[in-house]
């Protein structure tokens, strides 16, 4: 059974910056693409970015700009590196692999 483990949220300030980290186990890693998505209490579950096997990136437009995500398949790892984060960045953050599988989630709170 595949395992995607998150890790990285927290608390934030507005204009901070976090890096998440998703890290997969049991599976081929390296010719998949990998996602972050994101769900805000009350809201839909949205795309924030993915990554491809290639590293072509893809990223919703409110994040454009400001989150970058990568990839190291040595480590079967993917990163999101969010600065600039604003109030409606905040939400529970999960991480995807070849759009089947979902890690639990890593909560990021932006509060002053």
């Amino acid at each position: 059974q595949v395992q995607l483990v998150e890790s990285g949220g927290g608390l934030v300030q507005p204009g901070g910056s976090l890096r998440l980290s998703c890290t997969a186990s049991r599976t081929i890693f390296s010719i998949y693409t990998m996602g972050w998505y994101r769900q805000a209490t009350g809201k839909q579950r949205e795309l924030v970015a993915t990554i491809t096997s290639g590293g072509r990136t893809n990223y919703a437009d409110s994040v454009k700009g400001r989150f970058t995500i990568s990839r190291d398949n040595a480590k079967k790892t993917i990163y999101l590196q969010m600065n600039s984060l604003k109030y409606e960045d905040a939400a529970v953050y999960y991480c995807n692999l070849d759009s089947q599988f979902w890690g639990q989630g890593t909560q990021v709170t932006v509060s002053s």
